[in-house]
């Protein structure tokens, strides 16, 4: 089930070693599950991608 946020958001985020992606996507849905909040792809992409942008606007500047 999260294959398909998996391809949306590492294509969506080049910089981010796929690898990356997919444990983010998987924590984000683990989390999620774990608080009560209905889980959908949707929802996992939306908040996954908040993750993710943070991730690159955190970096040093030299490694963006």
């Amino acid at each position: 089930m999260t294959q398909p946020v998996n391809a949306v958001l590492a294509a969506e985020f080049p910089a981010v070693p796929r690898p990356a992606v997919e444990r983010c996507v998987a924590d984000v849905w683990a989390c999620a599950e774990h608080l009560g909040v209905e889980v959908t792809p949707a929802i996992i992409e939306r908040i996954a991608r908040e993750h993710l942008l943070a991730m690159i606007n955190s970096a040093p500047p030299s490694s963006r």
